[in-house]
């Protein structure tokens, strides 16, 4: 059937009312007459006014003595406004006759001459500019129905825009999907399990938890794991952004608030998820005088109360996802609506393993692809940038029209999200690739002869990205971090600078990055960590540091913390040019076969610096260097000439 329509309610009506005109005992009964009928009328005495038009029709009025004689069945009709037409043969003619009838006493009334109009012309004309009104009224309100107000026009723009997914709505996410996130998945598992057995816990006398708060650095799966809840849940699912409240009307975000918890508890027991929270429900200010947003404050005022407020909100489940939780206000964390607060985190080497295992189901892979390696060469990355990973190696792979997605690929495709497009075009004349030599060659003797500095995988001198030269290391992955390592970072950091200042005699801007990176790390650990001689054991890092206009130390702290910072650097590079001067004749062979081959791995490093004698970390760099031979070997084979029985369009390739 196809769907009702207002308008057709509208069209229904003017057509009755039309009708209802044309038929209305109001109406004008005219009765045609011929011209001889008409001159008896007149001769009798019947009629009392005669007009003639320009198209020689004529309409005679007829007296009420007379109605009924004229009229006969019609005559209750014509009582208002008895009229008989005819047509004469002219006016001249018309005119002689009436005027012989009054000569003769026969007719007393008037005759009068008009121009004959158009009533439905006349009738359109003066209806025109009306219903150029209306119309110019609807289309006005139907671009305001699908903008501001949504799908239910501007009279609906305080409607909740949550998008609600029921028992068998189209999520087919589930927690086999998300990989890794063991503890976290726990969480929300044991959220849904309620909702589905609820006397499971109620007969032990404990309650579900009002809210749950998903936290992580972005790329991590909060909102994979809302999607799992919304595919594994036998329960109403409502999802919307944290900007969803946000609008251009005043009261807008509040009265959104209320409609959202309205249709939950309709829905109960039921779950709603807000994306991104921070958008509403960031901390509110703490004086008039800084100036809060009051529509925004109003919004998350709202969504406190409805959370946890004077009225019942039993059956409604709020899980909201962040990477902003330092900013939100701290009555929203509060227990009573925010009970929990998960933490997804970065995945560690085995939940790599779970996620690659994931995103490479999809993906044709070649039997030598090894999933371990993988994984270990992807430190630091999240499930977002892993699944980058995979589809960039099946993107470089259908490049080069292969059938399966080979190691190299992966490799490439590692390579590319972390240094950036290879540039092998780029123009570098002989002294700048002598000078990138030197400042990458200066990195890897550093890395390599410190204890706590990360284990190298290979050197480059091919531009990637807006980097001239690049070095790529295999960080371990700890929980905490002490003051030496820190140090031999800065110090490896630093090799770079240190080598043009010794070897070339002077510097370049070559280093800018790096001394980015140190003067961050170095006043981080003097304000933040405390590792500071000068400044033992202070911390002055304020979390609240929104609306913080002032430093939380004087002008002479300041200058004594500049101080430090020159210091602690100085120190690093002074200690990095005198590892350079020890062995110089190393950095010296590693720039020179960095200039002759561009890139040289782990092996080609040991064999000029030998193994390095660190055993505290002898499983880091065992896997630094299995991961650099893996670099080596398929870059050799990269180099192979193409062997008997490949067709021609692989051999080109």
């Amino acid at each position: 059937m196809p769907k009702f329509n207002l308008s057709w309610l509208y069209l229904i009506i003017a057509t009755m009312l039309i009708l209802l005109w044309l038929s209305s005992e109001g109406g004008t009964a005219s009765k045609v007459v011929t011209y001889d009928e008409f001159q008896q009328y007149i001769r009798n005495g019947y009629v009392s006014k005669v007009v003639g038009f320009d198209d020689n029709t004529v309409e005679a009025y007829i007296k009420q003595d007379y109605i009924n004689t004229v009229f006969k069945e019609d005559a209750e009709r014509a009582k208002r406004n008895p009229i008989i037409s005819t047509e004469a043969p002219s006016r001249e003619s018309l005119g002689e006759f009436i005027q012989k009838e009054k000569d003769e006493m026969h007719y007393d009334g008037s005759i009068s001459y008009e121009k004959r109009q158009n009533t439905l012309g006349t009738l359109l004309w003066q209806l025109w500019p009306l219903a150029l009104t209306v119309l110019f009224f609807i289309w006005i309100f139907r671009r305001m129905g699908g903008g501001a107000g949504g799908t239910g026009g501007i009279f609906s723009v305080g409607k909740s825009k949550a998008q609600l997914f029921e028992k068998d709505n189209s999520v087919k996410v589930t927690f086999k999907d998300v990989a890794g996130l063991s503890e976290a998945k726990q969480e929300v598992q044991e959220i849904v399990e309620f909702l589905k057995e609820p006397q499971k816990y109620t007969e032990l006398g404990g309650k579900i938890p009002k809210g749950a708060l998903l936290v992580g650095p972005p790329g991590t799966g909060k909102t994979l794991l809302a999607k799992a809840v919304a595919g594994e849940a036998d329960v109403p699912f409502f999802s919307l952004a944290g900007s969803d409240f946000v609008e251009m009307f005043v009261g807008v975000g509040a009265s959104r608030v209320r409609d959202l918890f309205r249709q939950a508890k309709e829905k109960a027991p039921c779950i709603v998820f807000i994306d991104e929270i921070d958008a509403v429900g960031r901390a509110r200010a703490k004086a008039a005088a800084m100036g809060g947003n009051d529509e925004r404050e109003n919004t998350l005022n709202q969504l406190l109360t409805e959370m946890d407020g004077f009225g019942s909100n039993s059956g409604v489940i709020i899980l909201a996802a962040t990477n902003r939780v330092d900013v939100l206000d701290q009555a929203l964390l509060r227990a009573g609506r925010f009970d929990r607060q998960i933490h997804v985190d970065l995945p560690d080497l085995n939940e790599r393993k779970a996620i690659f295992g994931v995103h490479l189901r999809p993906i044709k892979m070649d039997k030598n692809v090894d999933v371990d390696l993988l994984a270990r060469q992807t430190p630091g990355f999240s499930g977002a940038d892993i699944a980058n990973v995979c589809n960039e190696a099946a993107l470089i792979a259908a490049r080069h029209k292969k059938k399966v997605v080979e190691k190299q690929d992966f490799l490439d495709a590692v390579d590319r999200i972390v240094g950036g497009l290879e540039k092998k075009t780029k123009i570098t004349t002989e002294e700048e690739r002598r000078s990138i030599a030197i400042h990458e060659a200066g990195h890897a003797t550093i890395s390599w002869l410190l204890e706590y500095a990360n284990p190298l995988i290979k050197v480059t001198i091919v531009p990637r990205g807006r980097a001239l030269g690049a070095a790529w290391y295999l960080p371990e992955e700890r929980q905490i971090t002490t003051k030496e390592q820190m140090l031999d970072e800065m110090c490896a950091t630093l090799g770079g600078r240190a080598a043009e200042e010794m070897f070339i005699g002077r510097i370049s801007s070559g280093a800018m990055n790096d001394l980015e990176r140190v003067t961050k790390q170095a006043f981080a650990m003097i304000t933040y960590m405390g590792m500071s001689d000068k400044l033992p054991n202070l911390c002055y890092y304020n979390p609240n540091q929104e609306y913080a206009f002032n430093k939380p130390y004087s002008e002479k702290t300041a200058e004594l913390i500049d101080e430090e910072v020159k210091r602690m650097i100085n120190e690093q590079y002074e200690r990095a040019k005198n590892i350079l001067r020890e062995h110089q004749e190393g950095h010296n062979q590693l720039a020179q076969q960095l200039i002759e081959k561009e890139v040289i791995f782990a092996e080609d490093v040991e064999h000029i610096f030998g193994k390095r004698p660190w055993a505290s970390r002898s499983e880091e760099i065992m896997s630094a260097n299995e991961i650099s031979k893996e670099y080596k070997e398929a870059a050799e084979k990269e180099k192979e000439p193409p062997t008997e029985g490949k067709d021609k369009e692989e051999d080109k390739q």
